[in-house]
């Protein structure tokens, strides 16, 4: 199976635990088998994998995205970077190239699409290798998969199938509706969007050529930030008159706000969390180093991150979002491909953050231009690199780097430490990168 898992967008409606770097997929709120604590991408990926271990994963992402992902996948993971974000059309069109031109996938090879978020069990899986055959074999050029509704939802489109068959054409689409209009549209046999679909990927690079003046991938990568922003519904899905869709009665659930990623946890809290025993039908995170106790609370969501703090009743926390966009601030929690950082303190000319690098990481060979910093090593072992001078460091050692200078560590150890940055301009801007060397 060829799948491509569109992971975007800001995750702002879980604030605070997720911003513009750290998305709500890889928020760590569900127990695997080993009872530690995953992320939606992690369980996704690994319930592709149990499905069909020889499934072939391209995550289609925006290079905001890339090091959380190779931090929580590993590094082999296959990803289709976006340099830009241009809606799900160009996103797909740029992953649907790079299978084709990068991976060497045949053009009449199927692939499925679908979003890295939802929340579904095996069912949903083995109906994903279905929906790929029918694409390969079948006469449609695009095959969808509808979700049998629980709710009149006002927050999917709808597809109106021209029959109560398993698979069958598709009569007409629906816009996001009221909950009276989405009644009626169950009545007539209506499924929910999901935006999960299937197609050969020669339609597809077809559709594109007649759409966008690209020669191959790298073509294509070189000029997506002039391309159109337009999603694949509206470019493709709803102007396909050879279309079909496959109905899917199984467990399926969209974590887009508080309330819903709640309904799924296993446990009533995560984290250093106190409740007593009046508080009834409450979910708490807390990612802070401080206890959170509640008391009393009723139908209620806690979540506590080096970001804020929301305390919110569930029906409510779906109306996070116009709050959340006048909320500017540094990022304060994030996870790269080495490892991750959360600043610890914000003053006029300093910021003081803590970093932990995983074993046999390091982060890029860079230089600052406008700020020194100061590294002092709490645990672990490695080697601190400043203007091409190796130095061995340990627990108690202490690196000042001025500005200007090349430098980057090497953990040979898991490895943390208090990096202080110094300077009246600091900036995430601030960062010439170098070729490493070592």
């Amino acid at each position: 199976m060829n799948i491509v898992l569109l992971s975007g967008g800001s995750g702002k409606r879980l604030w605070p635990l997720s911003n513009d770097v750290r998305s709500k997929q890889f928020i760590k709120i569900f127990k695997n088998e080993n009872s530690e604590y995953e992320s939606m991408v992690q369980r996704i990926y690994h319930q592709i994998r149990k499905s069909d271990k020889d499934a072939i994963i391209t995550i289609a992402t925006s290079k905001t995205q890339v090091s959380a992902i190779q931090n929580q996948l590993g590094d082999e993971v296959g990803i289709s970077v976006e340099p830009c974000r241009r809606d799900t059309f160009p996103a797909i069109v740029l992953a649907t190239a790079y299978l084709h031109d990068i991976k060497g996938i045949s053009e009449e090879e199927a692939v499925v699409v679908c979003p890295v978020d939802p929340y579904v069990e095996s069912g949903y899986f083995e109906t994903l290798k279905k929906l790929g055959r029918f694409a390969e074999t079948g006469e449609a050029n695009l095959v969808l998969m509808g979700m049998e509704p629980t709710y009149p939802s006002e927050k999917y489109g709808y597809i109106i199938p021209s029959s109560k068959e398993l698979i069958s054409k598709v009569a007409s689409f629906k816009e996001k509706p009221d909950v009276k209009t989405a009644e009626e549209y169950i009545s007539q046999g209506a499924l929910w969007n999901g935006g999960v679909f299937a197609y050969k990927l020669k339609y597809v690079l077809d559709k594109a050529h007649e759409l966008i003046d690209f020669i191959d991938y790298k073509d294509l990568f070189l000029k997506y930030e002039t391309l159109e922003k337009i999603s694949f519904d509206y470019a493709v899905v709803e102007k396909e008159s050879n279309i079909q869709v496959m109905r899917f009665s199984g467990d399926w659930k969209d974590l887009g706000t508080w309330n819903t990623l709640t309904e799924v946890m296993e446990e009533s809290s995560i984290g250093n969390v106190i409740l007593n025993d009046t508080c009834k039908n409450i979910h708490v995170i807390n990612e802070l180093d401080v206890p959170v106790l509640c008391m009393g609370l009723k139908d209620t969501i806690v979540a506590a991150s080096p970001e804020g703090i929301i305390v919110t009743d569930k029906e409510q926390s779906s109306y996070i979002k116009p709050y959340v966009d006048k909320i500017d601030q540094q990022i304060m929690f994030a996870e790269k491909s080495w490892g991750n950082f959360r600043v610890l303190d914000i003053e006029d000319e300093s910021m003081s953050i803590r970093v932990t690098l995983k074993p046999e990481q390091h982060m890029n060979y860079h230089s600052h231009e406008r700020r020194d910093e100061v590294w002092t090593i709490i645990s672990g072992q490695g080697r601190a690199i400043v203007d091409g001078v190796e130095q061995l460091v340990k627990s108690g050692d202490v690196i000042t780097i001025k500005a200007g200078c090349r430098h980057t560590i090497i953990a040979d150890t898991e490895l943390n430490m208090i990096e202080v940055q110094l300077g009246k301009d600091i900036s995430v801007h601030d960062k010439q990168k170098y070729e490493f060397e070592y």
